[in-house]
């Protein structure tokens, strides 16, 4: 189409090529001509960008944002209410002999013989035995966990449960007797003036809580060096690689009648496996699995008891440093006799132990003690 000025008696209308006869022509249906800059012929001006997907656009990012927000949001609340929800005592109490901080952090982690909020289904499960069967609260497990400050391995220590040592206010009598006589208190202090060290964090975890908790992470794998068959504890392990739930893990930790050296092969079990369930904690997939993080960060609560200065950011500081359990020494206090069932700290490597301990230096070999 040309426009032919005059021509037809049409002046300036529109006409087709080729066509003697003058045809209307509505402009609205063709794009305004836009004058090329440098003077040429004119362009066709490009068409604008529908509104609809600018508004889309906008919608989508708002819901990506809102969501984050919410995602945000919940964690931190669920983050709030495990801190709150933790079990908190007086453990760790000041007194005029107590002794003077050291280099690093020193935590007391105490594994109980409580069978508080068990059922009788489930104690038969876990074969624990229930508060009525079982007289008296007690401690099966007994570990201290050395933080050095200058970046040289952890450090964790059995303080094997019949070690005969003075109980403030009791005279002598078995280390775990102070849990009995005077709870956690008396048992960090009874700590604290046998080794010289000062405590700084506690920690103390029930066998059904413990058992909740594997459970949760989707079990721990663990490598045995031999089978395990002990009825007492109600486990029967093959010996090897494999992955252990809730029950079979609290039995291994628990069993001392299936080794030939009883405590000792059960508080190396007991350092072993709390390394690698800090591990499995602290792994990739616990932590961005819903499925697995929401269920455990809300069952530690339910397991754990700390300090009233102790919180969930101080017990994930904790599990990050044992979760490598290759770098983490692990012993027991060294003991140079028995008196019947009581077991007697070597009086010297024992002290030298905890001086080491105390200003942050590597353990000698010969004091590192498994069997």
């Amino acid at each position: 189409m040309v426009h032919i000025p005059g021509e037809s008696g049409y002046p300036d209308r529109p006409v087709v090529a080729g066509s003697p006869y003058p045809t209307m022509v509505d402009a609205s249906a063709y794009p305004p001509v836009v004058d090329a800059p440098d003077g040429g012929p004119g362009l066709p001006e490009a068409p604008p960008q529908p509104r609809r997907k600018r508004r889309k656009g906008r919608i989508i990012a708002l819901v990506a944002g809102s969501l984050v927000v919410l995602i945000v949001l919940a964690m931190v609340g669920l983050w709030l209410y495990a801190d709150h929800a933790l079990h908190r005592v007086d453990a760790i109490g000041d007194y005029s002999s107590r002794p003077a901080g050291g280099a690093g952090t020193n935590w007391l982690i105490v594994g109980s013989d409580s069978r508080e909020g068990l059922s009788s289904a489930q104690a038969d499960r876990l074969h624990t035995g229930t508060d009525q069967s079982v007289s008296g609260s007690r401690t099966d497990t007994i570990m201290l966990l050395h933080l050095p400050g200058n970046g040289t391995k952890p450090t964790m220590v059995s303080l094997l449960r019949d070690s005969y040592v003075t109980i403030p206010g009791h005279d002598k009598d078995k280390i775990n007797a102070a849990y009995t006589f005077g709870g956690p208190q008396l048992l960090v202090r009874t700590v604290e003036e046998n080794t010289g060290l000062r405590i700084d964090h506690y920690a103390e975890i029930g066998l059904g809580g413990f058992a909740n908790v594997v459970g949760d992470v989707g079990g721990v794998h663990m490598c045995l060096d031999q089978a395990v068959h002990d009825d007492y504890a109600g486990v029967k392990l093959p010996a090897g690689c494999q992955t252990l739930n809730g029950p079979n893990a609290l039995g291994y930790v628990r069993s001392r009648h299936a080794f030939a050296s009883s405590d000792y092969a059960r508080t190396e079990h007991q350092r072993q496996f709390i390394g690698a369930l800090a591990g499995k904690i602290m792994s990739p997939g616990v932590l961005m699995n819903p499925f697995r993080s929401i269920p455990t960060i809300m069952d530690l609560p339910k397991a754990l008891t700390v300090d009233h200065g102790d919180g969930l950011w101080d017990l994930l500081t904790m599990a990050r440093h044992v979760r490598h359990f290759s770098n983490v020494t692990s012993t027991a206090v060294p003991v140079g006799g028995s008196n019947g069932s009581d077991l007697l700290w070597d009086p010297t490597k024992a002290q030298e132990l905890f001086h080491d301990l105390n200003h942050d230096e590597p353990i000698p070999a010969d004091l590192i003690t498994t069997h």
